[in-house]
């Protein structure tokens, strides 16, 4: 074989070897996983956003309870560093409002309507008293940038509830604070098909977008899970993660039984809204 031919495939074999170790999750078993294995999910809560019980709210995820769902939800602060549970960076969505989460104090997002409802956007308190450890929840931590605030004060609440949780977040620094911090808990990696977003894919930071798509922070925040979006779930180094390391494999966001049925065998847990999943 020629010099240049064998030069060519050490730098395949190479890049091939640093990209399985970028991917590594943590161990199969690091954590124990067993609260949360095989349970659906109610993304926001069992909601409906004509209702009395909109998307995040207390109603919504009293029913999700009552029905035996487990819980998805959001988590960020308000302007007085109050952990609040709603998903959208802006208000006007959900509540009609101009401005951002973290532009309001909590006693003013606490009277704001959800959806035109009686419900107004809760404490994270007030919600984990109100599940009080009925159900599993995962907890998604909305952070965009380096600031690690949000567990700093958001963890406190966490560690004081008895019921069982994992968290997760789109951004790979969140991992890594509780790999730090709370290596204890069961953390799962949010990921998206970035890279054929048009939103994403014409920014700026699209090598960084990329690196999140292809989970290549995975050897330095350790997750137990990867969650991802089902229209991509045909991404390689989820599918990878999940069949060479052993990881378990979350989807979002699963909206009618047949997608449900497309999506068996792919993943091990379900993140569902907008219907109620035949479990079987």
């Amino acid at each position: 074989m020629a010099i240049g031919n064998r030069k060519a495939l050490w730098m395949i074999a190479g890049a091939a070897g640093a990209y399985l170790l970028a991917i590594r999750p943590a161990a199969a078993g690091r954590a124990d996983d067993t609260p949360f294995k095989g349970h659906f999910f109610a993304h926001r809560g069992l909601h409906d956003n004509t209702s009395d019980a909109p998307e995040n709210s207390l109603k919504a995820f009293d029913l999700a309870c009552e029905a035996g769902y487990g819980i998805e939800l959001d988590v960020q602060l308000s302007r007085d560093g109050v952990p609040v549970v709603f998903h959208d960076d802006t208000l006007d969505r959900v509540c009609g409002i101009r401005g951002r989460v973290a532009d309001y104090t909590f006693e003013e997002l606490h009277a704001m309507p959800l959806c035109g409802s009686g419900e107004t956007i809760p404490s994270f308190r007030e919600v984990l008293d109100l599940v009080d450890g009925r159900v599993p929840l995962i907890v998604e931590y909305k952070s965009e940038d380096c600031d690690m605030t949000v567990c700093e004060i958001t963890d406190p609440l966490l560690q004081a509830y008895r019921g069982s949780y994992c968290i997760e977040s789109f951004n790979p620094l969140v991992l890594l604070w509780y790999r730090r911090h709370r290596n204890d808990v069961v953390r799962g990696q949010l990921s998206d098909g970035y890279t054929r977003i048009p939103s994403y894919r014409h920014s700026v930071k699209l090598p960084m977008y990329a690196a999140f798509e292809y989970l290549l922070f995975n050897c330095v925040t350790a997750p137990d899970f990867i969650a991802y979006n089902d229209e991509y779930k045909g991404n390689l180094s989820r599918r990878l993660c999940r069949k060479l390391y052993g990881s378990r494999a979350v989807v979002w966001t699963i909206r009618s039984q047949r997608q449900l049925d497309d999506s068996r065998g792919d993943f091990d847990e379900y993140i569902f809204e907008g219907f109620l999943p035949d479990q079987s």
